[in-house]
């Protein structure tokens, strides 16, 4: 088993930020009651650095065969949770909601993407910034609202 983590300490380390980072943007969702938490984020963050992962892989076992391309696998984590933040958004009337939670799941994923390639500072950078946006933006998003007169909360 300790050779297990030994031989693969860096791939480990790649999931474990992927999750500990889609973890807490999960968990500042959680804390204002939105549709998709920690464990979502998580779930996200994860498949696309366990995705690059298998990319890499796939570089190191079949780089060489004529019209493979292992960006493609990276560009359908894209287009995978493109899909599952549609689902996300919901049309009531004339209010639409969903939004926020769909970008954040796919930036969430993009953050996923970062770690699994091993850009950690663009992981941990990124997600702070998304940190940032929920918080901080939601925090002045609220007196504007009021201001404009849109109803929303």
């Amino acid at each position: 088993m300790e050779q297990f983590f030994a031989q693969n300490s860096e791939m480990l380390l790649k999931l474990l930020l992927a999750v500990f980072l889609g973890a807490l943007i999960g968990l500042e969702r959680l804390i204002v009651h939105k549709e998709a938490g920690m464990k979502t984020h998580a779930l996200v963050s994860l498949g696309s650095a366990l995705f690059i992962l298998i990319s890499e892989a796939l570089v190191l076992k079949y780089g060489n065969v004529a019209g493979f391309d292992a960006s493609r696998m990276a560009s359908q984590i894209i287009v995978g949770i493109g899909f599952l933040g549609a689902g996300s958004i919901m049309l009531k009337g004339s209010y639409i909601s969903g939004l926020t939670t769909a970008s954040g799941l796919w930036v969430t994923a993009g953050i996923g993407m970062a770690a699994g390639f091993g850009f950690y500072s663009l992981a941990i950078v990124a997600t702070l910034l998304v940190l940032v946006i929920f918080v901080l933006m939601g925090i002045f998003e609220k007196p504007l609202k009021k201001m404009i007169g849109d109803g929303e909360n």
